[in-house]
């Protein structure tokens, strides 16, 4: 980037507060990063306050040649909103109002930085329904889910972020201000220009309002927690469940190295149910009270006839969500090991599912890693997380790289996603050539010529 001594000054007139325009460089340090390892120092950031002020500071920075990366709440794991080549760094923190929740056509409008569990927390109380729930749903931002096209248990029964984006207000490379789709739940107007800025990373436009289709809210929901005595097992069961014709809310998956960090006697699990074996799988399913009741007692009778070892089955709230405190504790508890966790969120087919268990106990023979698998069994985003020492990562960095590329080159030869839900960021363009063909590659490069021909946006990433 060139140098501009009078960026500072010409940020301030573009930003209404003086709030807006960031220069203290602890601040700057805290928005060059997200969760995952990389980190860059912007060089200076903005926070706009509404859609107007971020399609001035994009013509600006357009019009001059300045990098600009897009952060929401922070909490990607890839590094999507590293800010690698300097420049701008557009915080969207003060974008966090839900405009919107209307019962009668079932959409709510919001800015790109409300909280994802906020908007779901609003919704309900209006008996009303978000589906999506990423793991981190209490602190990332419905911006951040749509860059990625997120996931999350729930995507089994109702879909990853996509099909909740209804239309969106979008600040082009150039400033351009432009509305693409709408507020109706189907609508063919020309292309699916939502479909394409939904998982773009920030590298299309930068997004400055949502309308988001809502669901009426199920009135009962049961939990399932059941413990194997290996991943075969748990995976097999999963087959079961569903040539059994049921398709519950969410399945999750947890493997024997996952299940015993959670067991660790510091952790605070108290009044959880953690099952008893080598595997772990939580099913959840919601409806009708008296159906789910009923298919609840059904899969637990399924269960048992499939090795399962014991089976809990939780029919109140409080006690699905002690189920579930289980499941959103894994994270935390392998990082409780003192190892870090490189985590891998591919995806296989369905039917690879044993298939990938099986590949990942192999790999972790053969390499001496520790290799935590759990995650999303119904659609197959598992989230493999290879556990290294701080002292292998500085003495063995090879052949860390060798086990993440046998574990992708694998995942590829299967026809899988080397990410389900995390997207490419950084942490997974080492490999983007390898899950692509050149065709699509020159489709992507093809598609961000045409919007931000200068590449502005969110530069230095996959395309």
């Amino acid at each position: 980037m060139k140098s501009y001594p009078s960026l500072e000054r010409d940020l301030r007139k573009l930003i209404s507060t003086k709030a807006g325009v960031i220069i203290n460089p602890e601040r700057l340090a805290e928005l060059g990063r997200d969760k995952w390892f990389a980190s860059a120092l912007p060089k200076i950031a903005v926070a706009p306050g509404n859609a107007k002020e971020v399609a001035v500071v994009l013509g600006y920075a357009n019009k001059h040649g300045i990098p600009v990366t897009t952060r929401g709440a922070g909490h990607g794991y890839v590094g999507g909103c590293v800010p690698v080549r300097g420049g701008i760094l557009m915080s969207m923190h003060r974008m966090s109002r839900i405009r919107e929740i209307n019962g009668e056509d079932f959409v709510a409008v919001v800015e790109p930085n409300v909280i994802t569990g906020v908007l779901q927390t609003q919704v309900q109380e209006k008996g009303l329904f978000y589906p999506p729930d990423p793991q981190s749903y209490k602190d990332c931002s419905l911006g951040g889910n749509i860059a990625t096209n997120a996931g999350g248990p729930r995507c089994l029964k109702y879909g990853v972020t996509r099909p909740y984006v209804l239309g969106l207000q979008v600040a082009l490379a150039d400033g351009t201000l432009v509305r693409v789709g709408g507020r109706t739940h189907k609508n063919k107007t020309g292309f699916d220009l939502v479909g394409m800025f939904v998982g773009s990373e920030g590298m299309l436009g930068v997004i400055t309002e949502a309308t988001l289709r809502l669901l009426p809210l199920p009135p009962a929901r049961v939990t399932l927690s059941a413990g194997f005595g290996s991943m075969q097992d748990a995976a097999a069961a999963v087959q079961a469940i569903f040539k059994a014709g049921y398709l519950p809310c969410a399945m999750e998956v947890a493997d024997s190295f996952t299940l015993q960090s959670a067991r660790n006697p510091h952790k605070n699990l108290k009044g959880t149910f953690i099952p008893p074996g080598k595997a772990h799988l939580l099913v959840e399913l919601d409806g009708q009270k008296a159906s789910v009741l009923s298919e609840g007692k059904a899969l637990k009778a399924l269960l048992t006839k499939n090795k399962a070892l014991e089976v809990e089955l939780a029919t109140s709230p409080e006690r699905c969500e002690r189920m579930w405190a289980l499941r959103r504790a894994f994270s935390a508890s392998l990082k409780a090991t003192g190892l870090t966790k490189l985590n891998e969120d591919i995806a296989v087919p369905r039917g690879r599912l044993v298939d990938l268990i099986t590949f990942a106990e192999k790999l972790q023979k053969q390499t001496g890693f520790p290799i935590a698998c759990f995650g999303h069994a119904g659609d197959g985003n598992i989230h493999v997380n290879v556990m290294v020492s701080k002292e292998q990562q500085a003495k063995r960095p090879k052949e860390i790289e060798g086990v993440l590329d046998a574990l992708f080159t694998q995942v590829i030869k299967w026809g899988g996603a080397i990410t389900g839900e995390h997207g490419i960021g950084l942490a997974k363009k080492r490999w983007w050539n390898e899950a692509t063909s050149s065709e699509l590659r020159d489709l992507h490069t093809r598609i961000k010529k045409a919007l931000d021909p200068k590449d502005i946006l969110n530069p230095g990433k996959f395309v």
